[in-house]
């Protein structure tokens, strides 16, 4: 029986995680089983533990995951652009494409210490690079300040998913955006 070598090994690890982090985001974490998670990546679950020691193991990865890339894409947008793309119908409407915050968060909440660090780490990545665009001096003096930008944004795209009135849940996004913006142009002061 041929052996993998590492580097498919890797890659097939890399693809269980990016289906994962789809399927975690649309039907949610405790409605993913392990069975579920490997047949999104084409694979039986027989294999599972040779890339993770447990669930929970591929949920931080995958929360992980979800945020390097979240981080990675801002990198290249404007403050306004972050937050009307984040706060578009578009993303309401793409839950397994959209943010792990939006669609994962009150799991994440109940989840084991390693996904919560996971979770935290990754986010910190992606508050703490918008905070040194806000504060280039002293980013992390407006660290706590575009966490709660952030957690304002996440609340409002959750809400405008759960509405059933389209053109309410529409108004409320652009309320989002409007508030986002004030809230991240009156600078770090206050």
């Amino acid at each position: 029986m041929a052996r993998y070598g590492k580097e498919h090994k890797r890659a097939t690890r890399r693809r269980i995680i990016e289906a994962a982090g789809r399927r975690l985001k649309r039907d949610g974490i405790d409605s993913s089983g392990v069975t579920t998670l490997m047949g999104d990546a084409g694979l039986t679950n027989g294999a599972f533990y040779a890339h993770f020691d447990s669930k929970e193991d591929l949920v931080a990865s995958a929360v992980a995951d979800q945020l390097r890339d979240q981080r990675e894409r801002y990198t290249t947008q404007s403050l306004e652009e972050i937050v009307r793309g984040y706060l578009s119908p578009q993303h309401r409407d793409d839950t397994e494409g959209g943010c792990p915050s939006a669609a994962l968060l009150d799991e994440i909440g109940r989840s084991t210490d390693a996904t919560k660090r996971a979770y935290t780490d990754g986010l910190l990545g992606v508050i703490d690079d918008i905070a040194e665009r806000l504060a280039p001096d002293v980013p992390r003096s407006a660290r706590v300040k575009t966490l709660s930008v952030f957690a304002l944004m996440v609340g409002t795209l959750e809400v405008s998913r759960a509405l059933a009135d389209r053109q309410l849940a529409n108004e409320v996004l652009e309320q989002g955006i409007q508030t986002a913006l004030a809230l991240l142009g009156s600078g770090i002061q206050g």
